[in-house]
């Protein structure tokens, strides 16, 4: 049974972005040489988020509308009157509410289990950030 560790670094440009990581994703399950088991992605970050979903540039747009929308930056929060890192982000924080700190996909024959429509995202919720992190743990068998 192997246990690995791998990150993916990323830089965000915009305040809130949908960052499609598939490829990379895909080539570190490659790399790991895993032919059954399972892959778990998280965000150590309270402010981004991972999520699968469909990779249209049309749906894409709609989904960072409906987030803004959702709760938009700069309503009064109570948060933002006082934040801890300067940054008055408290709609990014709700937002991370109903958004997934982690997803875990299965390997089956060295690919992951994704459906033809299915890409990873990094969802950064208050950008732009000069580096964002995804960790990546693989459990399984060669």
């Amino acid at each position: 049974m192997k246990i690995l560790q791998r990150r993916i670094v990323q830089a965000t440009t915009q305040p809130i972005e949908l960052i499609n990581i598939t490829p990379r994703v895909l080539a570190l399950v490659q790399g790991t040489g895993i032919r059954a088991g399972l892959l778990t992605l998280i965000s150590p970050h309270t402010t981004a988020r991972i999520n699968i979903n469909e990779h249209e540039d049309l749906l894409q747009r709609d989904m960072i509308a409906f987030l803004k929308d959702l709760a938009p930056p700069q309503r009064g929060y109570g948060h933002d009157r006082d934040p801890i890192d300067g940054r008055p982000n408290a709609h990014a924080h709700l937002l991370g509410l109903v958004m997934n700190a982690s997803e875990t996909i299965p390997i089956i024959d060295g690919r992951l289990a994704l459906g033809a429509w299915q890409s990873i995202f990094l969802c950064e919720l208050d950008g732009p950030r000069p580096e964002r992190e995804v960790l990546l743990h693989f459990f399984g068998e060669g």
